[in-house]
């Protein structure tokens, strides 16, 4: 294919001509760049994050083989299916039979590194399998935070050379540690577990979804179909645009002014939670939510009222089920600002210590990015690389979350 050849081309046009073809190499190298410094940040996070919160998915564990058929604890078999077996165990005397068990195998000074709690760990097991009173095993136990620093090279310079040495006897070593994923908080960083905040996330989540979705959309369908153009809805209309970008902390305040009043017994709880970070998720359903309805064509509306469609069957029958996919992107984009939000469940008291997992909506309970915040203000190590692990859990989550509203939106997308 020839070139066109324009007639007059100057040179100071030809000028001009090569200016605008520069400008536009310019500015594809300007966007290129920009794509690979985002990429290469990205890859720094997630390259860093992984790093550090591969040792947050480990704990330091010292092997102590016990003969239970020696200890012979006096408890009957039925009383393991007991909701109080532990203290059960703990009467029969297992944290002695695991003390004398430990000193045989790891001497004086190590038996004293294992963990206070070593023992609610060792009962979990013997209830899993009732089996284990008749035998000798050999139980994985968590060691204390002291002996755990040591075996990185780190705190006490004394128990160095013990952690070292038990380590070349194959009794001390960084093992995964699954109950990371299925305990609460504590104050062990060998004993702390997520799942008491994953748990109040899914919960708040979900409160947060039961409320600012339907408000949201309802909200949307009668200001973009129903509401008289006016000064009001003019009002209404710059009252929500300015509420998107009204900082999280001032949400907070109208939970603690609000719902804690009505509710003052509920403090901390995935209730308060979800209603608080409702409002502050509300603006952003809204606004896309009127984008999405206002991008159906007109000719929908008009081709259901010609067929003999009342004014709410348009509405629901057509131009709702349309602009759901553009909705449900709305939806995506303010859970997921509600999901990493701390500030305003820091107002109404979600910062709490939570040993167990909330029983439901009503029972004290924290979320993810708050055990992340609690957990990085502490000095110790241990922490560090659990709050890693935990930002993993919450990016995870995140990913999971999107994903499920990213099928929802292509299960409902329809063409025209």
């Amino acid at each position: 294919m020839s070139e066109i050849v324009l007639p007059n081309r100057t040179a100071r046009f030809e000028q001009r001509l090569k200016k605008r073809y520069a400008a536009e190499r310019r500015f594809k190298t300007l966007g290129l760049g920009a794509i690979l410094f985002s990429v290469v940040v990205l890859a720094i996070l997630l390259v860093s994050m992984t790093m550090n919160g591969i040792g947050g998915f480990q704990r330091a564990e010292l092997s102590v083989p016990v003969d239970f058929r020696e200890a012979q604890l006096a408890i009957p078999r039925d009383r393991l299916k007991d909701r109080d077996a532990v203290q059960a165990l703990e009467t029969a005397g297992l944290p002695m039979a695991l003390a004398t068990a430990a000193e045989k195998t790891l001497g004086t000074e190590g038996a004293q590194q294992l963990g206070r709690d070593a023992w609610r760990v060792a009962a979990q097991e013997i209830i899993a399998d009732p089996a284990i009173l008749d035998s000798e095993v050999t139980l994985h136990l968590p060691a204390t935070e002291k002996l755990a620093s040591a075996l990185r090279g780190e705190g006490q310079e004394d128990l160095q050379p013990l952690a070292q040495e038990l380590k070349e006897k194959g009794l001390l070593a960084r093992n995964f540690d699954p109950g990371f994923l299925t305990r609460a908080d504590a104050t062990d960083s060998q004993m702390v577990g997520i799942w008491g905040a994953l748990k109040g996330s899914i919960m708040t989540m979900l409160v947060t979804l039961a409320m600012a979705f339907p408000i949201g959309v309802l909200a949307s369908l009668y200001l973009e179909e129903y509401a008289p153009k006016n000064r009001w809805t003019d009002i209404i209309e710059v009252s929500i645009n300015n509420l998107a970008a009204v900082p999280s902390i001032i949400f907070g305040l109208l939970g603690l002014a609000v719902f804690l009043w009505i509710f003052p017994y509920y403090r901390s709880a995935p209730l308060i939670g979800g209603m608080t970070l409702a409002l502050m998720t509300l603006p952003v359903i809204v606004i896309s939510g009127r984008n999405a309805i206002k991008a159906v064509p007109p000719s929908i509306r008009d081709g259901a009222l010609a067929v003999g469609a009342s004014p709410v069957q348009v509405v629901f029958h057509h131009v709702l089920p349309l602009a759901l996919p553009g909705i449900l992107t709305g939806t995506i984009i303010g859970m997921a600002r509600a999901l990493g939000e701390t500030a305003p469940l820091l107002m109404i008291g979600m910062r709490a210590f939570v040993a167990t997992p909330p029983d439901g909506f009503t029972s004290p309970a924290t979320v993810l990015p708050v055990q992340i915040f609690l957990w990085s203000d502490e000095i110790d190590r241990g922490f560090v690389e659990r709050t890693s692990a935990a930002i993993i859990v919450l990016l995870l989550f995140l990913l999971v979350m999107n994903g499920l509203a990213i099928y929802l939106r292509n299960h409902f997308e329809k063409k025209w």
